[in-house]
């Protein structure tokens, strides 16, 4: 049922060549891009635009991010085998597929049941195992599981939840896009129990984070 050929192989390779001329220098990103079969996650009828670097519709109004945004997050997060990293919005479970690869142990919130549903079945599917995945409200995080080594956003905040940010361990990063219309990416890299550096990327468009699960 889930194919992955040559021509799929070849046109991943052609865009991981986009996002290394876009700027993205990290080796096992690269590779994880390279790797992850994106045509998978998204609807049969979008398979040709599956290696473009755009972001595409997905179920429950949602998107799959841009290649390049999953990539840079990803590179910023700096992620080392093993490390505990909470994701915000599984969305299609792409970006939860890279980090796996970059051998995190993955905790991901959902907030769209129907989406929730769907990619925690796909993932499974196709090899991908996140440690937990969840059906609730990314702007509480995952008390229960905290302090993480590292905190990916994928969804734009207006504001950056205190919650994400308490549950962030000493020396851990949270990358978060923050903004309404327009989002600037944001690096936040915890100090100290009360202090943080903070780091501004550019301008990014993402989805809305939703409040309050459905």
């Amino acid at each position: 049922m889930y194919k992955d050929t040559f021509r799929h192989k070849g046109k991943r390779q052609q865009l991981v060549n986009i996002i290394t001329k876009k700027g993205i220098t990290d080796r096992r990103v690269l590779q994880a891009v390279g790797k992850i079969p994106r045509h998978l996650f998204m609807d049969s009828s979008f398979e040709d635009h599956a290696y473009q670097d755009k972001a595409f519709p997905i179920a429950a109004d949602q998107t799959i991010s841009q290649p390049y945004t999953v990539a840079f997050q990803s590179e910023l997060l700096e992620i080392s085998e093993g490390e505990n990293v909470l994701e915000i919005g599984t969305g299609s479970g792409y970006q939860t597929a890279v980090l796996c690869e970059l051998g995190a142990r993955v905790y991901s919130i959902e907030r769209q049941r129907e989406l929730y549903r769907k990619t925690k079945t796909f993932l499974n599917k196709i090899g991908y195992r996140p440690k937990y995945l969840s059906f609730g409200d990314g702007y509480k995080g995952l008390p229960s599981f905290a302090p993480f080594d590292k905190i990916i956003v994928t969804a734009g905040a207006p504001f950056v939840p205190k919650d994400l940010l308490g549950q962030l361990k000493v020396g851990g990063r949270l990358v978060i896009p923050v903004g309404d219309d327009v989002q600037i990416m944001t690096l936040f890299v915890r100090k100290s129990p009360t202090e943080f550096d903070k780091t501004e990327f550019g301008e990014f468009r993402f989805v809305p984070l939703l409040e309050d699960k459905n």
